[in-house]
């Protein structure tokens, strides 16, 4: 019987030259490392830190049900992901996959949203500080008044601590891949430590019975109250594409990145939700108001005591910072990866690395100031942190609907052969695969990512607007959304089209990825 050797498979540097790009990212993070970067974007402790006060406004006790929920839809979102990053391990990778699944067009605004909406969560990511800092010290509310983020004052302090944030993270993100990678690396093992700790210390001052999760309250009854509810989750659970972001810093990418893509996910979801479990038993009160003002923060301090509450606490805000690092890395290589196609303005400037750091400088200070300029809103209102939050999470739902979209319409035109083993990683063992699963994966994955955009984006005045009722904030999200697609279209319309990417027409679309 005649055995099949799998082909020599080609060097990291040689395989990315099929695809037209020459090796200019410094290629030095391995396995830890690709998961710290999908790890560290969602960022368990910083967004249910952020957002589990929302959630519980909005949801009650039983908010907790809808992150299983989400969890599942973005496990499915993950296996497309993870597939996808098999066969086009490029920087870029939503819009890298979007146009190669679909058609430059289609695939440049896939990027264009996903670029827009990751600068969006660095400024989410940065008003997190506000959460959790002056709970540490109150020294840390610099404008004084009360500190809750949904205030004018926490709103303005908000602001403040999210810009020194950010200073420091854009300063480290034209440093040098290999520093990035070790603050990562060590962020994320701290933020681990810290969530398992905070997850064990919780359920040993429980204070009410697993029952408690089944109470609803908030908007529109208990169906309307946890489509709201559901935001806490939407949110958190987003961003563990960036390994496949990250795919040119990192070694066998083929192999390594769709593993680290579901690995972070699952590790996110799972400790995600035991924190938000942990939190609701432990609760001193759920009735006196302050877990729907102070979240997460007020049950630390109150049920662990002043000085180990605040220790954690601390953990949280390392987590905060290596989070808006990641995203702000992940966003830098996504607009590289499209100016080095010549497709965005600036592109000559925006496209060069350091031969020093290997480090696109020009994209790193493009995404700091733009999310800056974000965080500025928080000063004309507090409404504006709901606002940002979830005008992040629909443009990044929308441009991974926009990747498994256009995946489903090849598997259905028989065009991606994600069944069979077409090609080989690193080590010549198969590609990635879900086989004969692939099919209602991806269609699962791409009715609830449309499903859970609408949900998010639907103008309630009572959950985007209920201090003021002003309608720019009811719709702030539609008309961001409508901002963005109208001002890509423009620049498309103004500049002369540029084709460098191969349609899918032109390369085997589920072959080995080789253009």
């Amino acid at each position: 019987m005649a055995v099949t050797v799998p082909p020599s498979p080609p060097t990291d540097e040689s395989a990315l030259q099929t695809f037209g790009y020459r090796q200019e990212l410094h290629r030095s993070m391995g396995r830890y490392a690709s998961f710290a970067a999908g790890f560290s974007f969602i960022s368990v402790l910083t967004t249910v830190f952020q957002f589990f006060a929302f959630g519980y406004a909005s949801g009650g006790p039983a908010f907790f049900w809808t992150w299983p929920v989400v969890l599942a839809g973005q496990i499915m979102v993950g296996l497309c992901f993870a597939e996808l990053a098999a066969r086009y391990p490029i920087s870029g990778a939503i819009y890298q996959w979007s146009t190669r699944l679909s058609t430059a067009a289609f695939g440049w605004f896939a990027g264009w949203i996903m670029i827009l909406g990751q600068i969006v969560v660095i400024a989410a990511a940065a008003l997190a500080l506000q959460v959790v800092l002056p709970a540490i010290w109150p020294g840390f509310q610099l404008v004084g008044g009360d500190p809750a983020p949904t205030t004018a004052t926490g709103a303005a302090n908000a602001a403040i601590l999210g810009l020194v944030l950010l200073a420091l993270t854009t300063t480290v993100n034209a440093v040098d891949n290999r520093v990035l990678a070790r603050i990562n690396s060590i962020g994320v093992t701290a933020e681990i430590i810290g969530a398992v700790l905070i997850v064990v210390l919780l359920f040993t001052h429980a204070e009410h019975g697993p029952g408690v999760t089944f109470s609803t309250g908030g908007h529109g009854g208990a169906v309307g109250a946890l489509l709201v509810g559901s935001f806490t989750a939407a949110y958190v659970l987003i961003g563990f594409d960036s390994a496949g972001e990250l795919s040119e810093e990192t070694r066998s990418p083929r192999r390594v990145a769709p593993r680290t893509i579901l690995t972070a996910l699952t590790a996110a979801g799972v400790l995600g939700g035991l924190i938000l479990f942990a939190g609701l038993l432990a609760a001193p009160s759920l009735t006196d108001g302050r877990l729907a003002a102070e979240g997460l923060s007020y049950v630390l301090t109150s049920s662990l005591g002043d000085w180990v509450g605040k220790l954690l606490l601390a953990d949280v805000v390392l987590a905060i910072t290596v989070a808006t690092m990641a995203i702000q890395t992940a966003a830098t290589r996504m607009l590289f990866s499209m100016a080095r196609d010549g497709v965005m303005p600036l592109s000559g400037a925006l496209s060069r690395v350091s031969p020093r750091t290997g480090m696109p400088t020009g994209p790193a200070l493009v995404t700091g100031v733009a999310a800056a300029a974000v965080l500025l809103l928080n000063f004309a209102s507090p409404e504006a942190f709901l606002a940002i939050g979830t005008t992040c999470i629909v443009l990044l739902y929308l441009a991974y609907a926009m990747v498994t979209g256009p995946l489903l319409f090849q598997r259905l035109r028989g065009g991606w052969r994600g069944g069979a083993p077409d090609g080989f990683a690193e080590d010549g063992s198969p590609l990635f695969s879900m086989g004969r699963w692939g099919l209602p994966v991806n269609a699962l994955a791409l009715c609830y990512g449309l499903a859970m955009a609408v949900n998010l984006a639907w103008p309630r005045a009572e959950v985007y607007a209920p201090i003021t009722g002003h309608w720019f904030f009811q719709w702030f999200t539609l008309l961001f959304l409508a901002a963005v697609v109208a001002l890509g279209a423009l620049y498309r319309r103004l500049r002369r089209p540029v084709a460098l990417l191969p349609q899918v027409g032109q390369i085997p679309v589920g072959n080995t990825g080789q253009a």
